[in-house]
């Protein structure tokens, strides 16, 4: 029998709120059916039309679609010429793929601390870290606000952009982030402002790289597709028929979803500006346009995080620590021998930071309700 008391209702209504929701509708539903009915599953026409149409949008020469984000990464990596015993310099506070996809190359990730303000690389600490060993940069869009480029293209090394977090972010330049020339990485997983469940696309001025991401996503295959010949190592990071048919939908609704996720923002901002020592996400500055991936904000110094995100748990709202330290993370401690200490403003927004539930279809009502369990958790 289901419990009908007015305490079961409104648990259950909590429930309701998740941590992130794509919004999946009919145009999204009609293309993959398309897929479907074609019976072409993969590397069929939808794949150069995904890549002509985002490259179109962020005003990049060419476009590569890979499996994930992390593929992109890799794969750009090696076109940037990173191998064995090479370093590069990288943010300690992301995703740990950005670390990970270094080490894929046998290469080392050196990390640099980042903006207290925009949680970004700091380009005077990268700088600062660079030795005779570096081959590349790669600074993380993190949360989808635009690092500072021109300070990284002033130190004069290879860049590989970071931007899985940042589909729809305008940069100081007022140009869109992937439209610089570098090879820049988007992710599609299903959090992000596009989502095709699993995907992501490499933004490409230069043709060469174009044809080599394109030959080693896969398998090293000849550019004619020959069978016969796999003329470099390649992978498996493909990216589906049915995949590129979700994008595409989305990419054609981009705007109407980046404009959902600015309007919760906002919502955040009002309801959780009164609550005492929690700091926001930093605000937007002159071009600068953010494309809204997460919603994260810093906990008081005086409060275990770890207990709040119970208390909010208990509550029906789902919270997530957003990001831990990658240099702290067992892994990079036991391989390259990190510890505490090394990066202060990233340990201090690491152990600070805490993910709220973030869609573009969230309502004015469930951001008033996660601030009210947010303030009754905090007890302020």
């Amino acid at each position: 029998m289901t419990d009908s008391s007015p305490e079961s209702v409104a648990n259950r209504v909590r429930e309701a709120i998740p941590l992130a929701r794509p919004v999946i509708g009919d145009p999204e539903i009609d293309r993959v059916l398309e897929v479907l009915r074609s019976r072409r599953l993969s590397l069929g026409p939808l794949l150069a039309e995904f890549e002509q149409e985002f490259a179109r949008r962020v005003g990049a020469r060419y476009a590569s679609a890979v499996s994930s984000g992390t593929a992109g990464l890799h794969l750009a990596l090696r076109g940037a010429g990173v191998s064995d015993g090479d370093e590069v310099v990288t943010s300690p506070f992301s995703f740990v793929a950005s670390a990970n996809v270094v080490v894929y190359e046998r290469a080392r990730p050196v990390f640099a601390d980042i903006d207290p303000v925009t949680f970004n690389l700091d380009p005077d600490a990268a700088a600062a870290a660079i030795t005779e060993r570096t081959t590349a940069l790669l600074p993380v869009h993190i949360f989808g606000y635009p690092v500072d480029m021109v300070a990284f293209e002033r130190i004069g090394l290879p860049i590989v952009e970071d931007a899985c977090e940042a589909v729809g972010a305008v940069d100081a330049d007022g140009v869109p982030v992937g439209g610089r020339g570098h090879p820049a990485v988007f992710g599609f997983y299903a959090n992000k402002q596009i989502a095709t469940g699993e995907g992501g696309m490499v933004t490409i001025a230069d043709p060469g790289l174009k044809e080599r991401i394109d030959s080693e996503r896969n398998q090293g295959r000849a550019p004619d597709m020959d069978w016969l010949d796999h003329d470099r190592l390649g992978f498996n990071y493909r990216l589906t028929e049915i995949a590129c048919a979700l994008g595409l939908a989305q990419l054609e609704r981009l705007d109407e979803l980046l404009a959902g996720r600015a309007r919760v923002a906002a919502a955040y901002r009002d309801a959780l500006a009164a609550i005492d020592g929690v700091e926001l996400p930093c605000l937007e500055t002159g071009r600068v346009r953010r494309g809204w991936f997460v919603y994260v904000i810093q906990l008081p110094r005086d409060v275990d995080r770890d207990s709040i995100v119970r208390a909010l748990g208990a509550r029906g709202i789902p919270s997530k620590p957003y990001f831990p330290a990658v240099h702290l993370m067992s892994y990079y401690r036991e391989r390259f021998g990190h510890r505490e200490g090394e990066f202060p403003v990233c340990e201090d927004v690491a152990a600070r930071s805490i993910a709220l539930p973030f869609f573009p279809e969230m309502t004015e009502s469930q951001v008033e309700q996660v601030a009210e369990s947010l303030r009754e958790a905090l007890g302020r």
